[in-house]
């Protein structure tokens, strides 16, 4: 749980369809630096009775996002390599799809009505999902990140990594160290330790990284900021081969 303004709790999942779920709640702060990441979301928000969602796509870059006061939120972030196909995630790539007419009881998705997920039944709801074909998973995706040798060409692999992604390996591989990197410095590693162990060429490539998809210095992730809290960042169990 972090407290600085924005309350953000979150938890793993088994479920290989889901990354990570999570919940929060804003307080007195009117802003957040939202970092980068590879994985899109399903979000839903209340603020002032009011009940909004949408499906977010993968952020390439950090950037400022606006907070409302007293709003709480829940998010489902999704596996790499698992996709909605009647959205292309494409057309995600730093944007949104909103959902109309939700409210606490309904939400609209590719013509049905559902029940919305909460932060304790999101795995049932996304094996509906799945079950309705409404959400689907590429398992070369998560192979090939993982290192797995596979008799595929690499025009293939690229293909289908951007077909499920909406970002080039490449692209995913910085993200996931920047944010690799961040935590770690975050736990008190120094920059020149934190060079070594994830394969930057130097202090200056570091900070290029963490500027580009943390928003933040080294020395401002060492000092957390209570006026501009970041969004969720948290350790992954395994890294991202070079």
């Amino acid at each position: 749980m972090i407290r600085l303004g924005l309350e953000i709790e979150s938890r793993p999942s088994e479920l290989p369809y889901i990354e990570r779920v999570w919940r929060s709640r804003s307080d007195d702060v009117g802003r957040m630096t939202s970092i980068a990441t590879s994985h899109w979301e399903l979000v839903f928000w209340e603020h002032r009775g009011q009940v909004q969602a949408a499906v977010m796509g993968p952020e390439p870059a950090a950037s400022l996002a606006p907070v409302p006061e007293n709003a709480s939120f829940f998010g489902i972030s999704f596996a790499l390599g698992t996709s909605m196909p009647h959205i292309p995630i494409s057309r995600l790539v730093g944007s949104s799809a909103e959902i109309p007419d939700v409210t606490r009881r309904s939400v609209w998705l590719k013509g049905s009505t559902w029940h919305p997920p909460d932060y304790d039944n999101a795995e049932a709801f996304v094996r509906r999902l799945v079950r309705e074909g409404i959400v689907d998973r590429d398992p070369i995706v998560p192979a090939v990140l993982a290192g797995a040798d596979l008799d595929v060409s690499e025009r293939t692999l690229q293909r289908r990594l951007v077909a499920a992604t909406g970002l080039t390996r490449g692209a995913i591989r910085q993200i996931r160290r920047a944010r690799e990197a961040a935590v770690l410095i975050q736990e008190g590693a120094s920059a020149q330790d934190v060079v070594h162990r994830l394969g930057y060429f130097d202090q200056p490539h570091l900070a290029r990284s963490l500027t580009r998809y943390i928003g933040r210095t080294a020395t401002r992730l060492s000092s957390p900021d209570e006026a501009e809290p970041l969004s969720l960042l948290y350790k992954t169990s395994t890294s991202m081969p070079a």
